[in-house]
């Protein structure tokens, strides 16, 4: 070193002193992910109803894309993957914070046409039965609403986002597990062999698809890639939006172009309501976070202080949770359309003095069901969430449906779209119907933060259960401090329209026991469709769960 130019000594030094820097650096990134729960993430993560869709989000991400990139491209997977749940026939609630925490609130569920088929409510079913046909489509807005929430947060192109779908549709995906099983039911695979989606999801023999078949969607790719070139306009203003409508004609329905033309994105603030010193953002009426807010705001003076619970101590905890549910029930008429309803609104339902009193009204025995001024209703089963974080701390609860399970089993030849029955929502918890109106809904997609900054991003499916589901999961895993798979997993007890209890396969039976002593009466039932899809920050590591029950996997980096 002796005959070493100075020069050569300082870049030397300044070399090993770099190096030391990075090695530092490592081994602190490294202890910060090893800090961390086995399966988290350290940046970004998305969780979807399946593995190929979680994954699609993602790519998304790790291109630069935003969260709202990556809920597109999921969802947009999921209409592929799971077709029965949503799709550009359908309508969306996007609950979105950035980064400042602020949270905005973008609605574009379907909503009723110019024209619709008179006393449209005396076609409502009166037992569990499907609401199949025409008569029931509601104007799709889920394509006008991407174009909205892409504008405002999107960071790739708009073709980007449609790329993997495209390619799946085209093609062709191995039949996907959940779907496959889906379609084997006897009551789903006679529906569907009997109505125009056997076109795509039946073989040459006319029978529906199974494990081991190839799913494509070649009309549908067509309109993807030429939504992907031209913009949403592509559907409300021009030649799909034409074909659409001709086959909603076809198929005896009544949407016309100036019903497309006409619809416009709802764009609000989230209401924020207060759990302790958890802070709630929730989609206000007609969605049913409301609803999911009352429940939990009831059950906040309900849970015992200690986290493991013996089996009374169950017994009363969830005696309280399906008395606030029986409420709940009672006040499902008070979510409507606003913006036709302006002389009442649904906010007693989060005001302090009104939950006080009905919680003075839970009492230790069930009662009959005038007591919580419930008018039974058809329970639903349906629908799609996404929940997803990015890198810059933009957040996503997106849930996303074409309601009922297929919608109303209307399929456009033209256009490869599968079209929502979306005006069956009003059925049994409205007595009108009004062009322009939204039905009510028990979509619920959340953000939630913690005293200590931790953010939760959930949300669920499955129709009438999707509250249900949403709120035991949160109890289980922000009260109980079970894990959020453990809380997501945990089985759900479910009070129907008629205020039943339904107890999912795997409930502890000792409770069950102890719940029929208190005098609620169980019905048994084989259809249980509730799923949780969430991702959790907390101390700087990220916690995804796709729910098991639909055979989800999250993915993220």
């Amino acid at each position: 070193m002796a005959n070493c130019k100075p020069w050569l000594v300082c870049c030397l030094v300044l070399v090993g002193l770099i190096g030391a820097v990075a090695v530092v650096c490592l081994c602190i990134a490294l202890l910060v992910v090893e800090g961390c729960p086995s399966g988290s993430f350290k940046f970004a993560a998305v969780s979807a109803d399946s593995r190929i869709c979680s994954n699609a989000g993602r790519s998304m991400l790790q291109q630069g894309g935003s969260a709202v990139d990556g809920a597109i491209a999921a969802l947009l997977c999921t209409s592929l993957v799971n077709p029965q749940s949503m799709g550009i026939g359908g309508g969306s609630i996007f609950t979105i914070r950035n980064k400042t925490g602020n949270v905005k609130v973008y609605n574009f569920r379907e909503v009723v046409p110019k024209s619709f088929k008179a006393n449209l409510l005396n076609d409502c079913p009166v037992s569990f039965r499907m609401s199949i046909g025409s008569q029931w489509i509601g104007i799709p807005g889920e394509l006008r609403g991407y174009e909205v929430v892409h504008k405002q947060y999107g960071r790739l192109p708009w073709a980007k986002l449609f790329e993997p779908s495209i390619q799946l549709a085209r093609g062709g995906i191995e039949m996907p597990p959940y779907l496959a099983k889906l379609l084997n039911n006897s009551f789903v695979k006679n529906i569907v062999e009997n109505s125009s989606l056997c076109k795509i999801l039946c073989n040459k023999n006319k029978n529906v698809l199974g494990k081991g078949d190839i799913l494509k969607f070649p009309k549908l790719a067509e309109t993807m890639e030429t939504i992907a070139e031209k913009g949403a306009d592509a559907l409300y203003t021009g030649k799909i939006g034409q074909d659409l409508i001709k086959d909603i004609k076809d198929a005896g329905g009544t949407l016309e172009m100036e019903d497309l033309k006409s619809f416009q994105v709802r764009v609000e603030d989230a209401w924020t309501v207060p759990l302790g010193n958890i802070q709630m953002h929730i989609p206000p009426p007609p969605s049913g976070g409301a609803l999911l807010a009352f429940i939990l705001a009831l059950m906040k003076g309900f849970i015992p202080k200690q986290k493991s619970l013996d089996v009374y101590q169950k017994i009363g905890m969830y005696h309280h949770y399906i008395e606030a549910a029986k409420f709940a029930n009672g006040q499902k008429r008070s979510i409507f359309d606003p913006q036709f309803n302006k002389a009442k609104n649904a906010n007693h339902l989060i005001d302090p003095d009104f939950i006080n009193h009905i919680r003075a009204k839970i009492t230790n025995r069930t009662h009959d069901i005038s007591y919580y001024s419930v008018k039974p209703s058809s329970d639903r089963f349906g629908t799609t969430h996404v929940s997803v974080l990015d890198e810059d701390g933009l957040a996503v609860s997106a849930t996303s449906t074409i309601n009922e399970i297929f919608g109303g089993t209307v399929y456009s030849p033209r256009t490869g779209i599968i079209l929502n029955n979306e005006l069956s929502d009003f059925c049994g918890r409205a007595d009108t119907v009004r062009a322009g109106e939204q039905p009510p809904s028990s979509m619920t997609p959340v953000i939630l933060e913690t005293e200590s900054g931790g953010l939760l991003v959930i949300g669920g499916s499955g129709g009438s259960m999707i509250t249900s589901a949403v709120a035991l999961s949160i109890i289980n895993h922000l009260w109980l401090g079970m894990t959020l798979k453990d809380a997501i997993a945990m089985p759900i007890a479910f009070v129907d329209s008629k205020n039943n209890v339904k107890f999912e396969p795997g409930f502890n039976t000792s409770v069950i026991d102890g719940l029929k002593a208190l005098g609620h009466k169980v019905v048994d039932t084989p259809y249980f469709f509730n799923v949780v899809n969430a991702v959790e920050k907390d101390n700087g590591c990220i916690a995804a769960i796709s729910d098991e029950r639909k055979m989800g996997v999250p993915a993220g980096y």
